[in-house]
C-alpha cells in the first residue's frame, strides 16, 4: 500500500508543454509514475515527451477513460481556474505547485474540492512521494536521486510515513532517515503557504490507516495550528501510531514569518515552545535538533522490532537488486520461493515473474508459455541460426556458437516484436484524442489505422509486425489471439490487440490484406500484458535459445568442419506428422 499515489494511478500534468511542466514530467515519466497525457489549452493534438496533449481537462478525462491525479504546473494567478476545471472533470487529486497562489483563490479551490469530493495537496508543495511506486511533483529533483535517496518498503513490508511543511527538508528528512536505515512508505509535502489542502492531521489519518506505514515522522514549523491538532489526534486515540517530530523555528518571535507564509507567529498563537509541549503531553517523541531525527526514528522502530529498519547488511550495500535473494538453504526470486514453485509454475509463468515481479495467473502463464513456443526456431534461414551453425562449424564450442546466434538478434531480427508494441502505442495514443465511449473509441481507431495505412502507401514504408515473407498466413498468430482472449485480453479499441486488428482492416478495406505476424501478435500480447516494451526482443532470445542449442548441436554431429552453409537450398529429414 502506499497513500495518495502508486504505480497505478493515472496522472496528468497540466501546463504540460511548459519547460518547468515538461522537465518534471520526464522526472515523473522516469521514475515509473503513470502519466498519461497533459493539459494545455490551445495546445490540444500535439505530443510531448510520446503524451498526448489535450485543450482541456475535461477532454482528457473523456479521451483517457478517468485521471486519478491531476499535477498543475501553472502560474499562481492562473491556479484558480485550472484547479476548479480539473475538479470539475472528475478528478480526485490535484497537486498544486506554484506558490504565492492568492489566499481567496485557495479558499474557492479548497470549496470546489470539497463540493466535488475531491482533495488535493499544497498549494507550494513539491509533491508526493511513494518510493520505488511513484513520484508526483517534482520531489527528489530527479528519477536518479529519488531512487537513491528514498528507501522503499521491502515487499509486504512497512516504513515510516513522512509529512512536511518544508519541501527541501522533506527530501532531507527522508533521504537522512534512509541513511540511518529506515525504509519509507511514502512523503507528503503539504505546501507552505497559508490556505492548504490536506494538512498534517489529514495527511496523520492516512497514515494511520496505511498497513505499509508502521510511524509517522513530522518535520513541522512554527505558525497555524496543524501540529496541535496532530498532538489533540495522538491525545484521544484517532492516531495509535508512534509519531517523531521536530518543529522548526524555535528562535522566531511574533510577527516573525519562517520560510514560508504559512510559517507566521500570531501573538502566543502557533508558538515552537506551543507545539512541542502539546506534542509530548500527548505521547509523540519530539527532538531539538533535526540532526537527532533520524536516530530518535531508529529508536522508537527498533523498539517495535518493525519490519522498517533495515538490516547491517542492506545498509552497507554498495548497490541493491530486486530479482533474487539468496540466504542459507533458500532461494527466491521476486520474493517467490523456487523450490516451492518448481513443479507448480510453468517455465512462461516464471519468464513472466522474473521480469515483471508479478506472479501471473495459470491462464497468463498458459500465454506466456505459447509465446516462448511460438519463437522457439524459425528454420535454418534466420541470421541467429545461420551464425550459430557458422561459428559450430569452426570447432567452437557449444557457449560460443549459441553466443553467436544470440548477438545476431537485434533490431531486424527479433526487434519486430518491441517495434509493433511500440508503432502500435502509438497508434492508440493517437486515437486516445477521439470521441469518447466505446463506439467512439472504435471510430477515431479506425480513422487512426486508415490514415497510417495511407501514409504507408504512399511512402512505400513498412510497418513492424505485420506481412511474412513465407506465410500468407502465419499460423501462429490465430492461436496466439485465442490464448489471449482465454487469458482476460479482450482486444477493445483502447488495447494493443485493437490497434492491430483495426491496421488489418485497414489494409484490407484498400484490397491490400496485410495480416499481423506472429512477432507483432506478441509485441501486442505483451503490451497489452502490461510489459515493459525494453524486455521482448529478451524475450525472443529466451525463446530462441533451446532452437538455437539444437542446430549447433546438429552442426557438430552430422555436417564436416568448415563447410560452406547454403541458406535456402536445404532441406528437411525429421519426423513428420
Amino acid at each position: 500500500m502506499a497513500i495518495l499515489i502508486d504505480e497505478t494511478k493515472k496522472v496528468i500534468v497540466q501546463g504540460i508543454t511548459g519547460r518547468e511542466g515538461q522537465a518534471r514530467t520526464r522526472l515523473m515519466l522516469d521514475y515509473g509514475t503513470r502519466v498519461v497525457g497533459g493539459v494545455t489549452p490551445g495546445k490540444g493534438g500535439t505530443e510531448v515527451l510520446g503524451l498526448p496533449v489535450f485543450d482541456s481537462c475535461a477532454a482528457a478525462v473523456a479521451a483517457l477513460g478517468g485521471v486519478d491525479v491531476s499535477v498543475l504546473f501553472v502560474p499562481a494567478s492562473g491556479m484558480r481556474a485550472a484547479a476548479i476545471e480539473a475538479v470539475d472533470a472528475g478528478v480526485g487529486l490535484l497537486v498544486l505547485v506554484a506558490d504565492r497562489v492568492p489566499v481567496w483563490d485557495a479558499m474557492e479551490i479548497a470549496a470546489r474540492a470539497r463540493e466535488r469530493g475531491a482533495r488535493f495537496v499544497g498549494p507550494n508543495t513539491l509533491g508526493i512521494a511513494s518510493p520505488g511506486r511513484a513520484v508526483v511533483g517534482m520531489i527528489g529533483g530527479r528519477a536518479e536521486s529519488a531512487r537513491e535517496w528514498f528507501k522503499p518498503p521491502l515487499p509486504g513490508g512497512t516504513g515510516v510515513g513522512i509529512i512536511s511543511r518544508s519541501g527541501g527538508m522533506s527530501s532531507s528528512t527522508a533521504y537522512y532517515c534512509g541513511q540511518a536505515g529506515v525504509r519509507i512508505s511514502s512523503i507528503v509535502h503539504i505546501g507552505g503557504d497559508a490556505v492548504l489542502g490536506l494538512r498534517i492531521p489529514d495527511v496523520a489519518a492516512l497514515f494511520e490507516a496505511d498497513q505499509a506505514t508502521d510511524a509517522i515522522v513530522v518535520f513541522g514549523e512554527i505558525g497555524g495550528s496543524q501540529e496541535e491538532e496532530l498532538a489533540e489526534m495522538i491525545a484521544d486515540g484517532r492516531v495509535r501510531k508512534p509519531v517523531v517530530a521536530y518543529i522548526g523555528g524555535k528562535a522566531a518571535t511574533a510577527g516573525t514569518r519562517f520560510s514560508h507564509a504559512g510559517a507566521i507567529i500570531e501573538g502566543n498563537s502557533g508558538t515552537h515552545a506551543g507545539k512541542v509541549e502539546a506534542l509530548r503531553r500527548a505521547g509523540a517523541t519530539t527532538v531539538d535538533a533535526f540532526g537527532d531525527l533520524p536516530e530518535a526514528v531508529v529508536g522508537v522502530l527498533r523498539a517495535r522490532a518493525s519490519r522498517s529498519l533495515m538490516t547491517e547488511a542492506e545498509r552497507r550495500a554498495v548497490w541493491t537488486t530486486a530479482i533474487t535473494r539468496i540466504e542459507p538453504n533458500r532461494v527466491a526470486v521476486r520474493g517467490k520461493d523456487i523450490a516451492s514453485l518448481m513443479g507448480r509454475m510453468s517455465f512462461g509463468a516464471a519468464v513472466h515473474l522474473i521480469l515483471t515481479g508479478r506472479l501471473p495467473d495459470e491462464r497468463v502463464g498458459r500465454l506466456m508459455d505459447a509465446i516462448l513456443v511460438s519463437s522457439i526456431d524459425h528454420g535454418a534461414t534466420p541470421p541467429s541460426c545461420l551464425a550459430a551453425r557458422t561459428v559450430a562449424s569452426t570447432g567452437a564450442s557449444l557457449s560460443q556458437s549459441v553466443a553467436a546466434g544470440i548477438l545476431s538478434i537485434n533490431r531486424h531480427h527479433g526487434g519486430a516484436i518491441e517495434d509493433a508494441a511500440r508503432y502500435l502505442g502509438a497508434v492508440l495514443q493517437r486515437a486516445a484524442a477521439g470521441g469518447g465511449g466505446e463506439a467512439g473509441a472504435r471510430a477515431a481507431l479506425d480513422a487512426v489505422a486508415a490514415a497510417e495505412v495511407a501514409r504507408v502507401k504512399t511512402s512505400g514504408e513498412r510497418i513492424s509486425g505485420f506481412g511474412h515473407r513465407v506465410h500468407t498466413k502465419d499460423p501462429r498468430t490465430a492461436r496466439m489471439f485465442e490464448l489471449a482472449s482465454e487469458a482476460g485480453l479482450d482486444g477493445g479499441p483502447g488495447s494493443h490487440l485493437g490497434a492491430a486488428r483495426a491496421i488489418e482492416r485497414a489494409f484490407a478495406a484498400i484490397g491490400k490484406p496485410l495480416p499481423i505476424n506472429v512477432d507483432g501478435a506478441i509485441g501486442a500480447v505483451l503490451a497489452d500484458l502490461g510489459m515493459d516494451p525494453r524486455v521482448f526482443n529478451g524475450i525472443f532470445m529466451i525463446a530462441r535459445t533451446p532452437g538455437l542449442v539444437a542446430h549447433v548441436i546438429e552442426e557438430q554431429t552430422r555436417e564436416k568442419p568448415m563447410r560452406r552453409i547454403d541458406p535456402v537450398n536445404h532441406a528437411y529429414d525429421g519426423p513428420v506428422g
